[in-house]
This record gives structure tokens, sequence and C-alpha cells, in this order.
């Protein structure tokens, strides 16, 4: 897509230039550290922001991917065609209002559970450390620890992708599972989240979130790029464990390894492509599903199109 006449509309709508970034290697922006070329980032600083993107993309038909923090992300080789709406640190305002947080889904959780620790709040600690912004935790109900973000949201504002009018989810509405709500069925942008806390020692949070911290960094590989945990739990198991039994820790297709700390992450231990991570994926998936009969399902999020060029590493 050429980004030229697109940049021009943007900036006509008064997105500042400074928000616009054309040609952009999506290996520099997610956790991975791999992923071709998206044509055209956009980084959402308000709401008028973000509805003249989707107005723009749904009038021309340009195809619209809306991310976070990319925490979650796995971008194949080839890139992502249309625009990338980043709902990121540009868009992260918040405020307090008794022990009730209201907050624009850009900001981080752990910056939003570093504000609520320093307020005497509780119910952010286990979801200090996941790396992704509010949005994309609410959309997905993320979770970490025993807790996940559906235990203390209850309103969640946004804008719909196929009318581009604002909507409102009350909490009956929200439908939360496990990594899983409503507003992933409803092509649902979340702009805005409300969440209830209750009241506490910011001591003994700040202890629990630091406690929490040792053990991410004791257990976790966090010193490679990965997408965190590269598959859901399934039903009556848990993925690390199927995938460890099955003999698969360290196992690797190039630079794309079965993490020797945490089986239950896939990283990058060099210069790994979208494409060895996707085949690694596909072997551990294979294999665990005839040694154990569970089908894994991937937890990380898969975008974009291979490279045409694209050679598979084994």
């Amino acid at each position: 897509m050429d980004s030229t006449p697109v940049i021009q509309a943007l900036l006509r709508a008064g997105i500042p230039d400074t928000r616009l970034h054309a040609n952009v290697p999506m290996s520099k922006i997610t956790t991975f550290r791999v992923g071709g070329p998206c044509d055209l980032l956009v980084d959402a600083g308000s709401i008028d922001d973000i509805m003249a993107v989707i107005d723009y993309s749904r009038h021309l038909a340009i195809p619209l991917t809306i991310i976070g923090n990319a925490s979650n992300l796995l971008v194949r080789d080839g890139g992502i065609r249309g625009i990338v709406l980043r709902v990121s640190s540009g868009f992260s305002s918040l405020y307090k209002d008794g022990n009730v947080l209201h907050a624009q889904a850009g900001i981080s959780l752990h910056s939003l559970a570093v504000y609520a620790c320093a307020h005497g709040l509780s119910g952010l600690a286990e979801c200090s450390g996941i790396p992704g912004t509010l949005g994309g935790g609410a959309v997905m109900n993320a979770g970490a620890y025993g807790a996940e973000l559906s235990d203390v949201i209850s309103r969640v504002e946004g804008i719909s992708l196929d009318t581009n009018r604002p909507v409102i989810f009350e909490k009956p509405d929200l439908q939360f599972s496990y990594r899983h709500s409503a507003m992933m069925d409803q092509h649902i942008l979340i702009s805005d989240v409300t969440l209830n806390l209750s009241p506490g020692n910011p001591s003994e949070i700040a202890a629990r979130m630091q406690e929490l911290a040792r053990l991410r960094k004791e257990k976790q590989p966090l010193e490679y790029p990965s997408a965190g945990s590269t598959f859901k739990r399934p039903e009556g198991a848990y993925a690390s464990k199927l995938i460890d039994d099955c003999g698969l820790r360290g196992y690797r297709f190039g630079d794309a390894m079965v993490s020797p700390k945490h089986a239950g992450f896939i990283i990058n231990c060099g210069h790994a492509t979208a494409s060895s991570i996707l085949l690694l994926m596909e072997h551990v998936s294979t294999v665990v599903k005839e040694q154990t009969g569970y089908t894994l399902v991937p937890e990380v999020r898969i975008l974009g199109e291979d490279s045409p060029s694209d050679q598979k590493e084994i």
C-alpha cells in the first residue's frame, strides 16, 4: 500500500505527523522481536485520532489492525498490510475516584498496578508483571497467579470497529471467561476501563508485587524475547507440563526454542523468524496431541502475512 495519500488524509484529520510512521518493521515493536514491516503505523493520542483512523479505513476499505504494546503478538515475516493503530503510551491517562480507577486503554498494566499500590488500592498486584496494556489485557481477560482482570473490571467503554460508534459494556455485558471476553466477538476497540479495587496497605501490596517479580525472574525466560505464554491452558491440564512431559523442553527450529527454563514459553534465542516460531508451535502442538490427546490452542495472537521468499527453517 502506498502510505502517502493515507498519511495526507490523516494529517488533514488533525493527527500530528509525529504519530504517523510508514514501513515500520514490526520486529522493532513486538516483544518477540520478529515480524515484517507494516504499511503504516499510527499512534493514538486521543479518541478523535482513533475515530478518524477507523472512519478512514472503513470508507476506503483499508485493512485496520489494532495493537497495544505488542507483547502478545507474533507477526509473520511478510508484515501487515494497511494501517496498524497502536493504542499505547500516548493514550494512557488515569484518575482515581475513591476505590475506583478510570484509565485509558493504552496504560501499561505495570504502571496501573504501581499507581494503585501507591494509592493503597489492592487487586492488581498479580497483573503487575504482565507486559501488555490495559486495553489488550481487558479484551483477552489477562491474568496471572490466580487473578484475572475480570476480578476488578466493572465497565468498559470503546468504539465499534464495524460502525465507528461509541459502545459501553457494563459488568454483566462483558461475558468474561478464560482469556476471552464479549469484546473479542464484537470487534470492539477499548478506549477506557473502570476498575473497582479494594483498600489495602501500600507496603503489603508492594511486597506482594516484589515477590511476584522475583518468581517471574526465577521461573520465566525474561532474558529472551518472547510473547509470554505461547499456548492457552487446556481444560484439566497445563500447557507447560504437557510440553515438558513430551520431552520438548529445549527443542528448537532455527533460533526459535521451547524455553529450557519454562516449557510454556517459546523464545527467540538469536535471530528467529516468525516462520521458525510457527513451525515450532506446529511441531509442539502435533507432538502433544499425539502423546497426550490434548489440543494446544495458541494464546499468542498471530497477525500478518508470510514473506513470498520465506524459507522455512528446520
